[in-house]
């Protein structure tokens, strides 16, 4: 990264804060997956607590492998100024397992643009997530188109909504934008695969989930499978929906694969989230609310849930309601990761710990507390995998920051540099 202008290790450290979980011993009866996670620590990137500069939100990572087993990593991110008002799509880059970074370049593809037929509207692309395409070399970017008015995302006037994506090639140039076209008219008000995890297949298929609705409440999901030659996306296989008719329904729905099965973690707006499992991609199981594996309720209020896949061990990272955090909005802070009984398809309690923490006072000064809950993971390389995640304060000069969390692990992730005879998880 040296034609780059980088962020340095010191300068981020100056910044940046760091916390170690110093890992456990095994009790009795304790599962060997349990010790999977060693230590987690963190760097804060980009510091705006001050709302002197830029907060910037929708951090999300892929990495980018060589011909050297070299892995660059590559993080989207855009500026928020309002409640689901962004800035422009810029791309950082690190080459260093994250100790430094490239200072933002916007993505053109990504920008704001005016809609002439509609006089003052602006299109734009939120909920970015970038995954790298082994079969083609390249990096394809998904989000939701978005429609803005001033400074402000435009409730009044939202045009129907859709996935946008760009194609980032193996020479490091951007595509222009296009559209994943869908012409079911269960998705005529929204389909998007928004802030989502996708699994690529082994012949280069790309398998991905929408939520999607004819009107804005009670949206559906379901599973998609696209051809990519690299440049064009196209659906070929949509599997049957997934319901919920309660507020707007089911949302922002997540995919992984782990030990020989698809999962689909999906939030939802009735202090709930759900998951359901599938053999093909395709076909799922009924849905079930998250809960602990005595039976517990987990409760998540309308909160995007991501997952956390090593080759010996599924995990899943999450907001919930705390006691220390009842008066936060939507619980949005802090992270937890716990893990997956994959059979059952519950959350072990008691491996239960905190990814990023909250900082201040979530009940009696919560207005202070920075939310977090837009957030991506990605496995860094075979001892480490990623959480990075922007934290905002919407009522204190929309200040925040950007936190990595480094999830080291005790044993290593096969996941990373596997072969593509099977789905590749990122």
């Amino acid at each position: 990264m040296n034609e780059h202008n980088t962020i340095s290790r010191r300068q981020m450290l100056k910044t940046g804060t760091a916390a170690m979980l110093l890992p456990r011993a095994l009790s009795a009866g304790e599962s060997p997956s349990q010790s999977l996670i060693q230590s987690i620590s963190r760097d804060t990137l980009w510091d705006n607590l001050d709302g002197k500069g830029i907060t910037w939100f929708q951090t999300r990572c892929c990495m980018i492998p060589d011909s050297n087993a070299k892995r660059t990593a590559l993080m989207t991110m855009q500026e928020i100024a309002g409640s689901d008002y962004y800035g422009g799509v810029h791309a950082v880059y690190s080459d260093d397992t994250g100790k430094s970074w490239t200072e933002p370049d916007p993505v053109a593809a990504f920008g704001q643009y005016p809609m002439p037929e509609h006089q003052g509207l602006r299109r734009a692309v939120c909920d970015v997530v970038p995954e790298y395409h082994p079969e083609t070399n390249s990096v394809l970017a998904i989000g939701l188109v978005v429609f803005y008015r001033g400074e402000r995302f435009s409730k009044a006037d939202q045009l129907a909504r859709y996935p946008m994506y760009a194609v980032r090639d193996s020479n490091g140039q951007w595509s222009q934008a296009r559209k994943l076209e869908w012409d079911d008219p269960r998705g005529s008000n929204i389909y998007a695969n928004n802030c989502g995890q996708r699994v690529t297949l082994p012949n280069g298929d790309v398998l991905l989930a929408f939520t999607f609705g004819d009107k804005p409440i009670h949206r559906s999901v379901a599973s998609v499978r696209c051809t990519f030659d690299g440049s064009s996306l196209k659906i070929k296989e949509v599997g049957p929906a997934l319901q919920l008719k309660h507020k707007r329904g089911l949302l922002e729905p997540s995919l992984t694969w782990y030990g020989g099965r698809f999962y689909m973690t999906i939030r939802a707006e009735d202090d709930h989230g759900y998951v359901a499992a599938s053999e093909d991609g395709l076909n799922w199981s009924e849905k079930q609310q998250w809960t602990w594996d005595d039976g517990a309720p987990i409760g998540m209020s309308t909160t995007q849930q991501h997952w956390l896949t090593h080759s010996e061990g599924l995990f899943l990272v999450y907001n919930r309601r705390d006691d220390a955090n009842r008066n936060v909005i939507r619980w949005r802070s802090p992270l937890f990761v716990a893990e997956v009984d994959p059979e059952r398809m519950v959350l072990k309690r008691e491996t239960e710990r905190v990814v990023v923490p909250m900082q201040g006072d979530g009940v009696n000064k919560p207005n202070e507390v920075p939310l977090m809950g837009n957030f991506h993971i990605v496995n860094a390389t075979e001892s480490e995998s990623w959480l990075t995640v922007g934290s905002w304060r919407p009522r204190m000069n929309e200040s925040g920051s950007v936190t990595l969390a480094r999830i080291q692990w005790a044993r290593p992730n096969k996941l990373v540099g596997q072969s593509l005879d099977k789905p590749y998880v990122q």
